[in-house]
């Protein structure tokens, strides 16, 4: 719990009073406690005697299902809290947050071409290990210590598809799952002349340009359907980086 108590103390908006309503974390000894046994009580299976039993109870409070850092990343940490839930149970809560020195991420929507009837997106084939599957995607990463949304976009773009933006357009704050990752990333639209080699290592198998609307379908028709593609492509066409009269040429 040292490494936890550290970062309550350096990160407090990581703890701050969620107020009336809210999912309350505990700091009483006693709480935490009472807490881990309850989760710990609930997982163990069902005992097959009075032996089992004992033994389960025994493990409950000796060996409790741990709270705290339970690992800390270069990319991610994972967080186990003690909590109070609305309704009064006690309770544990998972969630995934970058590093505490970490920029947000950034989301790139890479555009060839100058704005009007002729951009197109680069779209990559992107194997995930997460669902282990190969997805269509925009460039995406973490986000580098100190550095700016402009610096993270820009060192993505070279990393990911070897291209140098010769602008970079914010899109605005993205939270990309509220219910697990305390993760924040910006999205952003960004134009290049060119595409260079791929970042094979990454598992990028290959790269593909397509008018706007013919991205939009692939996100209709379900042939994307990676989270952070669909979003900034949306935020995209509400920020009016698309051009709507050269959109209608292209479809017609």
């Amino acid at each position: 719990m040292n490494r936890y108590e550290a970062l309550r103390r350096d990160r407090p908006d990581w703890f701050r009073d969620g107020g009336p309503g809210g999912i309350e974390i505990l700091t009483d000894p006693g709480s935490v406690r009472a807490a881990r046994r309850l989760v710990s009580k609930a997982s163990r299976p069902a005992a097959r005697g009075p032996l089992s039993a004992l033994w389960g109870r025994l493990r409950a409070t000796l060996r409790p299902v741990p709270v705290g850092v339970l690992s800390a990343g270069r990319f991610l940490w994972h967080l186990r809290d003690p909590v109070r839930f609305p309704d009064g149970r006690l309770g544990l809560y998972d969630r995934v947050l970058p590093p505490p020195e970490a920029s947000p991420g950034v989301v790139v929507l890479p555009l060839l071409g100058p704005a009007g009837p002729g951009t197109r997106v680069v779209l990559i084939e992107h194997y995930r290990h997460a669902t282990r599957d190969r997805h269509w995607e925009v460039v995406r990463g973490f986000g580098e210590p100190g550095a700016s949304t402009e610096e993270n976009a820009t060192r993505e773009l070279r990393e990911e598809i070897g291209a140098v933006p010769t602008s970079v357009t914010d899109l605005g704050e993205l939270h990309p799952d509220t219910g697990l990752l305390g993760h924040r990333v910006r999205l952003c639209a960004a134009r290049m002349d060119e595409v260079g080699a791929l970042e094979e290592g990454e598992a990028i198998g290959r790269a593909i340009t397509v008018p706007v609307a013919e991205a939009e379908e692939m996100v209709a028709d379900g042939r994307i359907t990676d989270g952070f593609t669909v979003a900034v492509l949306y935020r995209a066409r509400l920020s009016g980086v698309f051009d709507p009269k050269s959109e209608e040429q292209q479809v017609t």
